[in-house]
């Protein structure tokens, strides 16, 4: 849930935006300071971020390195301000490293924003499938994987399938997401 900001609050991120479109390379001090100057909001994070990309959207490189030194140097709520804000920058596929690393991790946050509307694009097939099983096995609601009914297929329900066996010869919980995404793809009989 976002919180509102403050009008204060509301005018020291537009000087912010505006500073970064003056000055893109502000953005090293600007990112980090955010939460202490105006909130602690991944949707301020992404308003900065947004500005930056409108302008250094001609300059593809020079962007892409500002974003992963942002995300390299950042703590875990910058990356995942980062990893929410792909979809939303003309990076192209060429931050997919930063998804990658965002699903390797074990802050189911991080995870969570890895699967956002940009790892649903750039994410093949077989590394979503996993991705989407990490899920499962960390807890993470797979209402936070974008897309995901639009990428259902034969063999993720397998894996699913596979993994409610195991947690079920266990003796341990299948837990309800994997119930109800097996629930809604059973195989139709011919």
């Amino acid at each position: 849930m976002t919180t509102p900001l403050t009008p204060a609050s509301g005018a020291l991120l537009q000087a912010r935006i505006e500073q970064v479109r003056r000055d893109p390379a502000s953005i090293r001090t600007v990112f980090p300071a955010l939460a202490r100057e105006v909130a602690r909001e991944d949707g301020v994070r992404v308003a900065v971020l947004e500005a930056l990309g409108e302008t250094l959207a001609a300059d593809g490189p020079r962007l892409l390195a500002e974003v992963r030194d942002l995300y390299r140097h950042g703590d875990a709520d910058e990356r995942r301000s980062v990893l929410l804000a792909l979809h939303r920058l003309p990076v192209g596929d060429d931050a997919r490293d930063l998804v990658d690393d965002g699903l390797r991790t074990n802050d189911t946050r991080l995870v969570a924003a890895a699967l956002g509307p940009y790892g649903a694009r750039v994410l093949d097939d077989a590394s979503w499938r996993q991705a989407v099983l990490k899920c499962l096995f960390t807890g993470v609601p797979l209402s936070a994987v974008h897309a995901l009914d639009d990428r259902v297929d034969a063999d993720l329900i397998a894996m699913v399938s596979a993994f409610a066996d195991e947690r079920t010869a266990a003796g341990r919980e299948i837990p309800a997401d994997a119930r109800t995404l097996l629930d809604r793809n059973v195989p139709q009989e011919s």
